[in-house]
């Protein structure tokens, strides 16, 4: 078992680059995984680390050791996950990541209401509204609002979001209020676009049909909280979730238009890794998302769980 551990060290360092960094994500001092990869070195025979005071560098062999150990972490993983009664209080960190609003409104209280009663868990929750590669980025758990099309992930579905589109009552006064997909051309549409986009668009329903609009506008965002922004201060029209402005709605704030094609809304997903046996601590968390969803009312967003 001391191996195991040693192993889990080692391949911390070489992820993270650094001991500090990796001592950091394992929750354990510099010293003690530093002291952990000497051991390691000492077992096999081998160095696997050129140490510096600036930096950790792999040597050639460490790089061959370093997928063998990942394999066979994965595989003990896997092994205590298949043997693991559902009872038992799972261990360890989960990672998550969601988008800006979606997690700081309805993720984060649930989480920490979770915790009141599973204190050794720790998650990380990382906020961002870009799309992450859950392998690359280390990431047990990742929510997304789409249509998914990667067949190397398992997917729960946890609600629907429905979407509007919406405008200040100043702006409609000023530039008119749209009534079909070609008056959006005449107007400032607010876009949420990330690097590689390359089209302005928005998909609407038309008759029962998924319709591509184009649309124009001078200013765009990679963040959703800036695109609410935007829309509150009566730049242009946007397309948001009703879960995100409908307290804006509810006061007049905003305004829904384009009632008669509706933008098009997504399932929202927990999406990980797919593989035989996930671990307790991701079925426990999965399992609960899924069972807190099930009372989710868009309309009142932090009332769930």
């Amino acid at each position: 078992m001391g191996t195991l551990v040693n192993m889990a060290a080692f391949v911390a360092v070489v992820e993270q680059g650094s001991f500090s960094q990796a001592g950091r994500e394992l929750r354990q001092s510099t010293a003690v995984i530093s002291a952990r990869v000497a051991k390691l070195e000492t077992e096999i025979g081998v160095r696997l680390l050129y140490r510096t005071t600036r930096q950790v560098v792999p040597t050639e062999e460490a790089l061959i050791y370093f997928e063998r150990c990942k394999n066979i972490l994965r595989d003990v993983e896997n092994a205590e996950a298949s043997l693991t009664p559902p009872d038992r209080n799972p261990r360890g960190s989960i990672t998550i990541s969601a988008p800006v609003s979606f997690g700081r409104r309805c993720l984060a209280p649930l989480i920490s209401r979770f915790c009141e009663s599973h204190p050794d868990l720790q998650f990380r929750l990382q906020l961002t509204d870009r799309l992450v590669d859950l392998v690359k980025d280390k990431v047990d758990i990742a929510i997304r609002m789409a249509d998914l099309d990667d067949s190397t992930m398992k997917a729960r579905r946890l609600a629907h979001d429905h979407r509007v589109m919406c405008a200040t009552p100043e702006y409609l006064a000023r530039a008119g209020t749209p009534e079909v997909p070609a008056d959006l051309l005449k107007h400032e549409c607010l876009l949420l676009r990330f690097p590689g986009s390359t089209q302005f668009q928005w998909q609407i329903i038309e008759g029962g049909r998924l319709v591509t609009v184009p649309v124009k506008g001078n200013l765009d965002t990679d963040n959703g909280d800036v695109l609410t922004d935007w829309v509150l201060e009566g730049r242009g029209l946007a397309v948001k979730s009703v879960w995100e402005i409908i307290d804006d709605l509810n006061a007049g704030r905003l305004v829904r238009v384009m009632l008669d094609y509706p933008p098009n809304s997504h399932p929202i997903w927990a999406v990980f890794p797919g593989g035989p046996y996930p671990p307790p601590r991701l079925r426990l968390w999965i399992d609960h998302l899924v069972g807190a969803f099930q009372s989710w009312d868009p309309h009142h967003p932090e009332r769930f769980g």
